[in-house]
């Protein structure tokens, strides 16, 4: 009964201390109906902590004693911050106990995979009388040592936009590693391009690889252009990270102006047919209506254009 006393409470803590890592888990069944399950961070920040939680149930019908996990680093890069290993007295047979092991990635470790060690032993007692000569069993945790946390940026836009209309910009951002707070995402965007919508956003927190989506609306300027270009936006993200540093990122996406062809969807809906625009909300049978005359005239026009540029060139 007094083991099972002091076995409640760090079970809780088991699930407490690991509620949002992105975790890996090994099993084990080893002599006598014990089980063994070491959950492990898959990664690990240089200069942060990690925890390495194990959970082990005597599913025998045997006691077992003297059980012990003594964790080790060959390579001295995860360092054990209070005590290196875990020991219990005794399970009987039903018996569970969990526990949890802290280590820390020192500044000068390289990125990488490395091997936190584990030695794990325990005694059989047969019949419930006679211990038995001890069992030994060594495991391998790999993890990954990532030297910054990943702040991921994705800027979606259309590939090519033209005069006078809206188009949208959405940007994403997911912190990866950890939970970020005092958020901004700013789009800077080139010089005559103009926003319908926030160019800053701000968030309070963004927990642990929780994606956020922020949408705005390019509008375009009315000036025509005859050759198309590159236009550049530039995304800033600002944050705090998990030990109060202030960071900051940053991405640049490039969108291709370009000439508006003679028929051009918007994103509203509406449709260019040459410099004639019909707006999304004119209903079918006013486009129906449309003279034939104007779209014809508008082709000539078009056709006349491109023939005198043609000329132009060729006196040249």
């Amino acid at each position: 009964m007094d083991n099972l006393f002091w076995i409640a409470p760090v079970l809780i803590g088991f699930f407490i201390l690991l509620p949002n890592v992105h975790a890996e888990t090994i099993t084990q069944n080893l002599e006598g109906g014990m089980n063994v399950e070491i959950t492990y961070p898959e990664e690990a920040i240089v200069g942060r902590h990690g925890i390495v939680s194990i959970l082990v149930q005597n599913n025998g019908w045997e006691d077992k004693q003297d059980i012990s996990f003594i964790f080790s680093s060959q390579d001295n890069t995860l360092i054990t911050e209070t005590s290196n290993s875990i020991t219990i007295d005794k399970l009987s047979q039903g018996g569970s106990y969990g526990g949890n092991v802290e280590f820390l990635i020192p500044k000068e470790t390289s990125s990488g995979i490395h091997f936190l060690n584990l030695k794990y032993s325990h005694i059989l007692v047969a019949n419930n009388e006679t211990p038995q000569p001890a069992i030994f069993h060594d495991i391998a945790i790999p993890i990954t040592i990532k030297d910054n946390v990943s702040v991921l940026i994705s800027t979606k836009t259309p590939e090519s936009i033209f005069a006078n209309a809206e188009f949208p910009i959405e940007v994403e951002l997911v912190p990866e590693d950890i939970t970020i707070s005092d958020v901004s995402i700013k789009i800077i965007p080139p010089k005559d391009i103009e926003f319908r919508g926030e160019t800053l956003h701000t968030f309070s927190t963004i927990e642990k690889n929780t994606p956020i989506r922020i949408t705005s609306q390019i509008i375009t300027p009315n000036k025509e252009v005859n050759i198309e270009h590159k236009l550049p936006f530039e995304i800033i993200v600002g944050y705090t990270d998990d030990v109060g540093a202030e960071k900051t990122e940053s991405q640049t996406v490039s969108v291709v102006l370009r000439p508006r062809t003679f028929m051009e969807l918007t994103t509203d809906g509406g449709i260019w047919l040459g410099e004639f625009f019909i707006a999304p909300y004119v209903s079918l049978g006013t486009i129906i209506g449309i003279p034939a005359g104007a779209l014809i005239s508008l082709l000539i026009r078009r056709n006349q254009n491109a023939g005198k540029k043609h000329r132009k060139k060729k006196k040249i």
